[in-house]
């Protein structure tokens, strides 16, 4: 039984297939040490916890932000299974590691805001660790400036309560979190190549993230971009999980 569970959030199975394997790689798991769900067409098993050690929650185009009455059936079904899984890492009962859509998750079941006020184009973009995140357990090796990939039209300007700030940049402050010891969150993607991140940004590029006709030129920058220690972020995470306790 694979002991990590990549939690699949987008509706576009290409773009959650190259993601699933965007995690995998990245964090040097072989395909039976990470399992896969996708939450818009499946809920989460109620042996979720007894069956995985932890948890990668991957991308999405949904915003907490938009009104009730405009989200999807699938998007009004999924939000409470991952408020079930960051609210049982916060606990120290498993561990989970949520990006970029998840981070809006973790930020509301705290009781922070998630709003409009803290996007950023796609692509590449300039993260710093805070002291905190430079004595992290998983963030800690990393380089105290760093090179991340982004692309989200909400975001959270203040740390929630009961969280720890990690990282942060000036467009959107809260860029990684860390609740007790178990639970993470990026805004940032930590996950893909900067090649896998052009292929993503095929799939949305209609979906009003940039302009469509910018597609070259933004791909040309996020593929001269190093975005190697968001990977190291998310390999350290992966190997802590899967330790044995």
């Amino acid at each position: 039984m694979a002991r990590l569970l990549y939690v699949c959030v987008r509706p576009q199975s290409g773009a959650a297939a190259a993601e699933y394997e965007s995690f995998r790689t990245s964090a040097r798991l072989a395909p039976d040490e990470l399992d896969r769900i996708d939450l818009v067409r499946e809920r989460l098993p109620d042996d979720a916890f007894d069956r995985w050690d932890g948890f990668l929650v991957g991308g999405s185009p949904f915003n907490l932000t938009d009104p009730e009455s405009t989200k999807t059936d699938a998007q009004r079904a999924l939000e409470p299974d991952l408020e079930r899984i960051a609210a049982r890492a916060a606990a120290g009962e498993s561990a989970a590691l949520f990006t970029c859509f998840g981070i809006g998750v973790v930020v509301r079941m705290l009781g922070g805001t998630v709003s409009r006020a803290h996007p950023e184009d796609t692509g590449p973009t300039a993260i710093e660790l805070t002291a905190n995140g430079e004595r992290d357990a998983v963030f800690g090796g990393l380089a105290r400036r760093f090179t991340a990939l982004t692309a989200h039209k909400e975001g959270a300007g203040e740390t929630p309560p009961g969280a720890t700030l990690l990282a942060t940049n000036a467009a959107c402050p809260v860029q990684a979190l860390r609740v007790g010891d178990r639970l993470y969150a990026t805004q940032f993607h930590p996950e893909p190549t900067a090649r896998a991140f052009t292929e993503r940004m095929a799939v949305y590029r209609d979906d009003g993230y940039f302009d469509a006709r910018d597609y070259e030129s933004i791909s040309a920058r996020v593929l001269a971009a190093s975005v190697t220690e968001p990977n190291r972020a998310l390999r350290e995470f992966a190997r802590r999980a899967l330790a044995p306790s």
